[in-house]
C-alpha cells in the first residue's frame, strides 16, 4: 500500500505469504475502526490484487447498529472477493449474513461469505475462491 506497511496502517489487517488477509479484532467493532479496515480494504483492491479476507470472529466483540451502518455505506464502493469467518457465535453470524445480503443488493455484486469452524477449512475455501477469479479473469496463478 504505497510503501507503508498494511500492519502500519490498519493493525487489524495481516497480509500473509499465500495472499490471504487475516482480520483480526479483539472487542468491539467501533466506527472508526470499520472505516479504516474498508479503507485498507479499498486500497489494496485498487491496487489490482484480489481481496480475500479470513475474518478470525473468535475475539471479536459488539457489532452496534450505528458500526452495521458505517459497514454497509463503506463496503459498497470496496470490492472484497471473498470472506471466510473463523469462529463467530450464532448472533454474529446473523449480522454478517444480514451485512452481506444488504451489500449484494445495493450493489449487485457478488459476495462470497462463508462461516467455518477450522482455519485450515476457511483457508482452503478462500484459496479455492482464489483459484476460480483467476480462472474467470483467464489469468495465470
Amino acid at each position: 500500500m504505497s510503501g507503508v506497511s498494511l500492519e502500519n496502517a490498519c493493525p487489524d489487517l495481516r497480509d500473509e505469504p499465500d495472499g490471504i488477509l487475516r482480520l483480526e479484532i479483539h472487542g468491539d467493532v467501533t466506527g472508526d475502526r470499520a472505516r479504516t479496515i474498508l479503507g485498507a480494504l479499498r486500497r489494496l483492491a485498487e491496487s489490482g490484487r484480489e481481496v480475500l479476507v479470513l475474518a478470525d470472529a473468535r475475539h471479536t466483540g459488539a457489532i452496534p447498529p450505528s458500526v452495521r451502518k458505517v459497514v454497509a455505506e463503506e463496503v459498497r464502493s470496496a470490492r472484497i472477493d471473498a470472506v471466510a469467518i473463523l469462529g463467530a457465535g450464532f448472533s454474529l453470524r446473523v449480522i454478517l449474513t444480514l451485512l452481506a445480503k444488504g451489500v449484494q443488493l445495493l450493489t449487485g455484486r457478488s459476495y462470497p461469505q462463508q462461516f467455518f469452524g477450522t482455519e485450515a477449512e476457511a483457508r482452503a475455501w478462500l484459496l479455492a475462491q482464489r483459484d476460480a477469479l483467476r480462472a474467470r479473469r483467464g489469468s495465470v496463478p
